[in-house]
C-alpha cells in the first residue's frame, strides 16, 4: 500500500468505518454475528456509464452502490451488519472534493440503514469508475428466505411501485421525448430520483421471515424476475399486469405512451421486493408491512410444478415481451 493510499484511507474512509473495521489499520475486518444467527452475504458491482452516469453526484453514486446490496439483504429477510467496499477510482474521481462527497453519502446511508463500513480496497484505473460492495447481514438460524421455495398456490406480491427506475433512466437518456413533455416537474423529479436513489425495503425483512415462502428483489424487471423466482422454485404461475402497482408519474407517462408499460415491466432498477406468500398469510403479511411503512400489492399467483410463467394483460390475454428483463451480459 502506498503512502498516498494510506493517507486517502485515513482521511476519507477511516472516519466513517464501523467498529469491526479495526480503524482500517489491518488487512481484514472482524465480524461477530449475533448468537443464533446465520450470515447472509451478497455482492453487486456498479460501473460508470453502465449502472450510473459518470456525472451523477458522488453522494448519490455511493448511496446507490450500498442500497442495491441492502435490497438483496432485505429480500432474504436479513438485517444488515456491515459492508466491504472496493473502489477503482478513475480520472476526475480521485480529487479530495469528489471523494469527500462520496464518503459523506456513504456515511449517511451506513447510518440510516445501520450498515457500517468494515473495510475493502482502493485502486486507480484508466477506465471508468467502478465500485463493488459486499454486504453482510444476519438472519435467525435457518430463517433465510430463499428464492427457490415458492409453492403452488402461493400469492405473488410486490412492494412499492414498479417501473419508476426504468422510466427515470429513459427520461435521463432522452429528456426531450414526447412522453416526457407531458409530465409535470414533480413527475419528472420523482422518476429521476427513483433511478438515482433506490429504496431498499429493509423494514420488510421481519415480515418476510415470518410469512414468505420465497422472495427476491426486483432489480432486472418485474416480468423477468417473477419468472426467475418461479422457475427457481420449479413451478409456473401467472402475473397480472393490471394489478402491478404504478406511481402517478409512471401512470401519466404510460397513459400518453402505452408502449412504456413494457419498459416499466422489463427495464429494471426497481429494487422492490417480490415475495411468494401462502394465501392464508397474505393479510397478516400486508398488515405487518403496512406497520413498517411498506405498501404491498398482490400481482399474481404461483401455479403448478414445471408450468409456464404467463404475463396476463388487462383484457385477460397473454402478453409477450421480446425481453422480459434487463441483461447484464
Amino acid at each position: 500500500m502506498s503512502s498516498s493510499e494510506d493517507d486517502l484511507i485515513a482521511r476519507i474512509f477511516r472516519p466513517i468505518a464501523g467498529e469491526g473495521a479495526l480503524g482500517l489499520l489491518d488487512d481484514a475486518a472482524r465480524l461477530i454475528p449475533p448468537p443464533g444467527h446465520d450470515l447472509v452475504l451478497t455482492a453487486d458491482a456498479l460501473v460508470a456509464g453502465v449502472h450510473f452516469f459518470p456525472d451523477d453526484p458522488p453522494a448519490s453514486i455511493a448511496a446507490k452502490a450500498l442500497r442495491v446490496n441492502l435490497s438483496d439483504l432485505a429480500a432474504k429477510g436479513a438485517d444488515p451488519l456491515g459492508f466491504l467496499l472496493t473502489i477503482a477510482l478513475s480520472r476526475g474521481t480521485s480529487d479530495a472534493a469528489w471523494l469527500e462527497a462520496f464518503a459523506d453519502g456513504l456515511y449517511a446511508d451506513s447510518e440510516t440503514y445501520a450498515c457500517p463500513l468494515l473495510g475493502g480496497d482502493t485502486v486507480s484505473t484508466p477506465g471508468p469508475l467502478s465500485l463493488s460492495i459486499t454486504a453482510i447481514g444476519a438472519v435467525p438460524a435457518g430463517r433465510m428466505v430463499a428464492r427457490t421455495t415458492a409453492r403452488p398456490g402461493d400469492a405473488i406480491l410486490v412492494s412499492g411501485t414498479i417501473g419508476d427506475g426504468a422510466l427515470g433512466l429513459a427520461l435521463r437518456l432522452d429528456p426531450g421525448a414526447a412522453w416526457a413533455a407531458v409530465l409535470s416537474e414533480h413527475d419528472r423529479e420523482h422518476l429521476l430520483d427513483r433511478y438515482l436513489h433506490p429504496r431498499p425495503r429493509n423494514a420488510l425483512a421481519p415480515a418476510l421471515r415470518t410469512h414468505a415462502s420465497a422472495a427476491m428483489d426486483v432489480s432486472d424487471g418485474l416480468a423477468g424476475d417473477a419468472a426467475k423466482l418461479l422457475a427457481a422454485s420449479g413451478i409456473g404461475g401467472v402475473i397480472d399486469l393490471a394489478q402491478v402497482p404504478l406511481s402517478l408519474a409512471a401512470r401519466h407517462a404510460i397513459a400518453f405512451d402505452p408502449a412504456l408499460l413494457e419498459r416499466a415491466m422489463t427495464g429494471g432498477d426497481d429494487y422492490e421486493i417480490l415475495a411468494a406468500v401462502p394465501q392464508d398469510a397474505v393479510e397478516a403479511f400486508r398488515a405487518e408491512a403496512a406497520e413498517a411503512g411498506v405498501a404491498l400489492a398482490v400481482v399474481g399467483a404461483a401455479g403448478e410444478p414445471e408450468g409456464p410463467v404467463v404475463l396476463r394483460g388487462a383484457d385477460g390475454a397473454e402478453v409477450r415481451y421480446a425481453l422480459r428483463s434487463y441483461s447484464h451480459l
